[in-house]
Formats: C-alpha cells, sequence, structure tokens
C-alpha cells in the first residue's frame, strides 16, 4: 500500500502481453518495490516467457540487479510500510528482503537507534543507521556458515520437513545472483532450521553412542536436570599442533590415557565432537594439590605468583585506562557508535567484563546478558566516550590475537604518553596498603578501610 506522499511521488507501471520492457522501468518515478513487482508480473506471463537475463538485458541491467529487486516482493508487511513511507532506504529493503519473514522483523529494528533529548518532554528520535550496520548484524546474527556445521549437509532425513540443505532454496549457495556479495561462502539464512538441524544430529549421534560424554562450553550454570560435564570438570585436548615450547608444557596439549571422545551439548560449538579428559584422578589434566612436607612453601609461591598476577593485571588496567583518557575526541557519532559496536562484538566475554569495569557498567555475567548491556551503553555514550571505548577494545583484541599483552599495552602507552612505571607504582603501593589493612583486621579483629591504610602509608612515606 502507498501512504499519500509515496503515492504522489511514484507511480506504477502497466504491462500488456508482447509490451516491450524497459520503457517504463527507465522512468525515475518508479518506486523500486514496484518496479519488483513488474519483474514479478512479467516472469509469471506465459506467453511471451521472460527469464532474469532476459529482463536484465532489456533494461541493460545486471542479471543480480532484476534478482534482488524480485526479492523485494517477498517483504514482510512492516517492512513493505516502513519502505513506502522511506524510513529504511532501497539498500535496508535489499538486505531485508533476503532474509526469512520470521526474521525480517527483528533485523528492521537493527535499521534505526534512538536518541533521546535534552528537552523536557525527553521524546526518543528514530536515526536510520547506514547499511553497513544491518549488514554486519545480519553476518552476526543470522548468516550461519555452512562448512562449520557439524551435521551432514546433505542428509535429507535428519529433519524431514526441512530436506537436505543441498536443495534448499534458503541457502545463499542456492542463489548465487541474489548473494553475489558473498563470494564461495555457502550459508544459511534460516537460523531456527539450522538450530533444529543441530539438536536433530545431537540426538541422533547420541541414540547411535549412548555411552559419549556429553559436554557444555557455556560459562553459565548448566540447565537444570542437565547432563553436560560443565567446563570445570573436563579439559578438553587440543588438536592443534603447539606453536611454542611453553603451549607444549600445557595440560591442553597433551593426551593421556583417560582421554574420549565427548559431544559439545550446549553452548558455543553444539553438536561437534571433541577429544577430552573427564577422569578427576588424571595426574596430567587434574593434577592435585600438593600434600607432603614442603606443602607450606608451596603455598607460598603460588600465593607470590597470585600477587604477582593481580599486580600486573591491576597495572595493565590502568595503563589501558591511562590511554583511554589520553584519546582525543572528533569525528561524528553515527561512525563512532558503529565502529565501537563492532568492536564489541568481537570481544570474549572476558574482554568485555574488563570494558564494563572500565567504565563502571554493572550487569549479570552471562555473555548475553552482559552484552546487551553493554549495546545499550554504546548506544547512548558521547562521543568522547566512544572514541575512548574505541581505542581500549582495539587495544583488548590486539592483545586476544596471540600478540604480548604487555609490549601491546607498552606501544599503545608511548604512542599516548602514558607512564607505566608510575601507574606499576601506584599499584604496588595500593596493593601494599591493602595487604597492610588486612594484617591489621587480623590483629585487631576490625576491618580497616583501605583509603586509610593507604592514608597512612603516604602519611609515613
Amino acid at each position: 500500500m502507498l501512504s499519500q506522499d509515496s503515492s504522489a511521488r511514484y507511480s506504477v507501471p502497466e504491462y500488456s502481453v508482447g509490451e516491450p520492457v524497459g520503457l517504463d522501468l527507465q522512468r525515475r518515478d518508479v518506486h523500486p518495490l514496484e518496479e519488483a513487482r513488474s519483474f514479478k508480473a512479467l516472469l509469471d506471463l506465459e506467453e511471451p516467457k521472460y527469464s532474469i537475463e532476459q529482463i536484465a538485458s532489456k533494461i541493460g541491467k545486471p542479471p543480480a540487479y532484476v534478482a534482488t529487486r524480485l526479492k523485494l516482493t517477498e517483504l514482510a508487511e512492516v517492512v513493505v510500510e516502513e519502505f513506502y513511507r522511506e524510513e529504511i532506504g532501497v539498500g535496508h529493503a535489499l538486505l531485508l528482503a533476503k532474509l526469512p519473514l520470521d526474521k525480517q522483523e527483528e533485523a528492521l529494528k537493527e535499521c534505526f537507534q534512538e536518541e533521546w533529548s535534552a528537552t523536557r518532554d525527553r521524546k526518543a528520535k528514530r536515526i536510520i543507521l547506514p547499511v553497513r550496520h544491518l549488514q554486519a548484524w545480519i553476518e552476526q546474527n543470522i548468516l550461519l556458515v555452512l562448512k562449520d556445521a557439524p551435521f551432514d549437509k546433505k542428509d535429507a532425513h535428519l529433519i524431514a520437513i526441512a530436506g537436505s540443505c543441498v536443495d534448499c532454496p534458503k541457502r545463499t549457495g542456492h542463489n548465487k545472483l541474489l548473494f553475489a556479495d558473498l563470494g564461495k561462502q555457502d550459508a544459511c539464512t534460516d537460523p531456527n532450521c539450522y538450530q533444529a538441524k543441530v539438536d536433530g544430529h545431537l540426538a541422533k549421534t547420541l541414540a547411535a553412542k549412548p555411552t559419549l560424554v556429553q559436554i557444555s562450553t557455556g560459562y553459565q550454570k548448566p540447565q537444570e536436570g542437565s547432563t553436560a560435564l560443565p567446563r570445570g570438570k573436563y579439559v578438553a585436548i587440543q588438536e592443534d599442533k603447539p606453536k611454542t615450547k611453553e603451549d607444549a608444557q600445557r595440560p591442553e596439549y597433551k593426551v593421556c590415557k583417560f582421554t574420549i571422545e565427548a559431544i559439545v551439548a550446549e553452548g558455543s560449538g553444539k553438536g561437534t565432537t571433541h577429544k577430552v579428559c573427564a577422569n578427576p584422578d588424571c595426574a596430567v589434566h587434574h593434577p592435585k594439590k600438593q600434600t607432603s612436607a614442603d606443602d607450606a612453601k608451596w603455598k607460598a609461591e603460588r600465593e607470590r605468583e597470585r600477587k604477582q598476577e593481580a599486580v600486573a593485571r591491576a597495572t595493565g588496567f590502568r595503563t589501558l585506562e591511562a590511554i583511554g583518557n589520553a584519546v582525543p575526541v572528533r569525528p561524528m557519532k553515527r561512525e563512532l557508535l558503529y565502529v565501537a559496536l563492532m568492536l564489541a562484538a568481537k570481544l570474549d566475554l572476558p574482554r568485555v567484563e574488563i570494558v564494563a569495569k572500565l567504565h563502571h557498567v554493572s550487569g549479570q555475567k552471562e555473555e548475553e546478558t552482559l552484552s546487551k548491556t553493554m549495546q545499550a551503553y554504546l548506544r547512548r555514550a558521547p562521543e568522547g566516550t566512544l572514541t575512548r571505548l574505541i581505542m581500549e577494545m582495539s587495544i583488548l583484541l590486539r592483545m586476544a590475537s596471540g600478540q604480548d599483552s604487555n609490549r601491546v599495552l607498552a606501544e599503545a602507552a608511548k604512542d599516548y604518553s602514558v607512564n607505566v612505571d608510575a601507574i606499576a607504582s601506584n599499584v604496588r603501593k595500593d596493593f601494599a596498603a591493602r595487604e597492610k589493612a588486612k594484617a591489621e583486621k587480623k590483629a585487631d579483629g576490625k576491618a580497616v578501610p583501605v583509603k586509610t591504610a593507604t592514608a597512612k602509608l603516604k602519611k609515613t612515606a
């Protein structure tokens, strides 16, 4: 349906059998959706019979242009209304049209962000985001690369109603004209169907191997009644060869006599199989605490290492904070938000927690909940804070890529004239103050505030 504004601006081209194609379609006042419906009408004609390639040749456009325009006829009603009102552009509509109907409305919400005014009415203003933002969201939340699927893509009986992935029209490789931008990558556009097949594959595998150990890769507590082993109860054996001598000494790169095959029943990688050690008596993967005469010495050594690691982490945290404070403010907020959201999506849970702590963002530590909390914080953040967040998350991603963390921080600190030695010194003083407070608490049985202990140290110094 056309709104009053759009009906005045656009007209619907009409065709009769045998009428040459390409005249009305070249007019500037034809709405893309009406153009798409015209293409569809031509394809549905019995005489003369048209193909996508023939229509493309008639109008002087590549076949991919016609194929993507035809997809517009499969838009959900709510998307059509927004498109006619010009709330979204043709680029947004073309991306949404490639998705299943039940996902289009969800993806439509990602085309906008709300900005709250500082006036008394406190009304939210809806702002359209760039097409590339929607594209990135779809790639991260909808498209599922089929080469990574744990199930057999050729199995037509895994989920009878779905059939095999080879013949599925919802597969990007099924319509290369429509998904030419993905190149050779073949992906599923229906997450619900994909998940159903993962569940079917899991059930089929367990039925064939009832003794197969089930594991969970999630950080949250296992579901009630779950038989899957949580992360802390097993060690996954790495299939790759260790890259360094240090890696070779780590338990996950070693194989023991208790190594067995397991399948992921909960969490990421569901349905995939791995070699694990789940035997608590294994000295290689589950070493027990020392109970010999030198146990006190061993504990003291571990405590010393723990303190050193804590000081190093706190030093790194404050260094990153100081670098963020030194970042200058400038680019447009819309672009900054786009970059910030993309970087946040690449961070794993521990590093999302670091960013949340840096900016005092509170929320539950479950990965999905904390990620949503951070996204909401990013959308509300001013330009200066977004600029700082981009720098901090970029540094954290470099640290996560396998590069030496201390070196990454040192390079960034040098660029922004941050004195790492001074920060490390302050961290050591703070830790010393905490240790002194604990000692005084044990001595007189009363808690001594850390700030008071720090003040006493400064006074003594």
